[in-house]
């Protein structure tokens, strides 16, 4: 463990106060699904706020007032766009001080120190942080290429606020990683004279995660696109079916445990150590369970063969 951490560790900056609410919001809202409807008032435009796509059709009755904010779920594509900006924008600064030596612009570093990253010096954390912001590019990379390109949306619909907060998201949880970088004024700390000496075994554990774990959510992705393909790759309808196939076979949702898992790469690419990531890892579980939960729930109620044995979200768990 680097010697910052003891200290790092009992800090709550701004950032990790803000990815712990959102972990606990959602924790919150899972947990009210357990609720009978009628014992807190707002229940209707509770559950509407927090579902989305096919999950807004087996839910509750949706208040007309509603339908005033939704906007289509193919605007998905929107996120990965500000997201592959975005954070190559900041892989690009991040590239050239690395390698470079070309600090930080004066914006950029204070806009950091306001979220909160300290000036330390941190051992393996540069290369690190890289990798993790370099994963991160590519994970928004194919997710637009898999919005254009593989999905079938159907007239399924979001809600704005869910909408304005994953424009939001991207940028935030890309300056989240670039907070993480060692930092000496506005240099990036590199121990000794090439960044890559700095590679360690949880580096190479970290990509392989990623890379498995994208490639399982890649082919979820395809079969979900395929189920409104015919054999030709002509779009047919926009039905709802029941998914088989890879990890469908335990699980309802295996696109959100494959997000998770692509998380927790990052988290092991860290170094596993690093308090801020773990807790987004911990914000990115509960929203993902959420996620699962409500669709797990609108598959059963919509097939009656629909398998028993299949859990939500945690294969043989939830």
């Amino acid at each position: 463990m680097a010697p910052w951490t003891g200290a790092e560790l009992l800090a709550l900056s701004p950032l990790r106060a803000l990815w712990l609410a959102l972990a606990a919001a959602f924790l919150l809202a899972l947990l009210l699904q357990l609720v009978p409807p009628g014992l807190f008032p707002g229940y209707a435009f509770f559950q509407d706020l927090i579902r989305y796509g096919k999950t807004k059709l087996g839910g509750v009755p949706r208040p007309a007032a509603c339908r005033a904010f939704d906007v289509p779920k193919r605007y998905f594509s929107h996120f990965y766009v500000i997201a592959v900006l975005w954070n190559g924008f900041l892989l690009w600064f991040l590239i050239q001080s690395l390698f470079l030596g070309v600090p930080f612009p004066n914006w950029l570093h204070a806009l950091l120190r306001i979220l909160g990253a300290a000036q330390f010096q941190g051992g393996e954390l540069a290369l690190s942080a890289f990798l993790v912001l370099l994963f991160l590019w590519l994970h928004s990379a194919r997710r637009l290429f898999e919005c254009l390109y593989v999905s079938v949306f159907s007239n399924a619909v979001i809600n704005v606020a869910q909408y304005c907060f994953g424009l939001v998201y991207y940028v935030l949880v890309g300056l989240t990683v670039l907070s993480q970088v060692p930092m000496d004024g506005r240099n990036v700390y590199v121990i000794g004279k090439n960044v890559l000496m700095q590679a360690r075994w949880f580096h190479i554990l970290g990509m392989v995660m990623f890379i498995w774990s994208s490639a399982h959510q890649y082919k979820c992705h395809v079969i979900l696109g395929n189920l409104r393909r015919n054999k030709a790759g002509i779009v047919i309808h926009c039905n709802h079916r029941i998914p088989f196939g890879d990890w469908f076979e335990y699980v309802s949702s295996p696109n959100y445990l494959a997000e998770l898992m692509i998380y927790i790469s990052m988290a092991v690419t860290f170094g596993f150590y690093n308090t801020t990531w773990w807790l987004v890892v911990t914000y990115v579980f509960f929203s993902q369970a959420l996620s699962a939960f409500l669709s797990h729930k609108f598959y059963k109620s919509q097939f009656v063969s629909y398998p028993k044995h299949r859990r939500a979200f945690l294969p043989f768990l939830f």
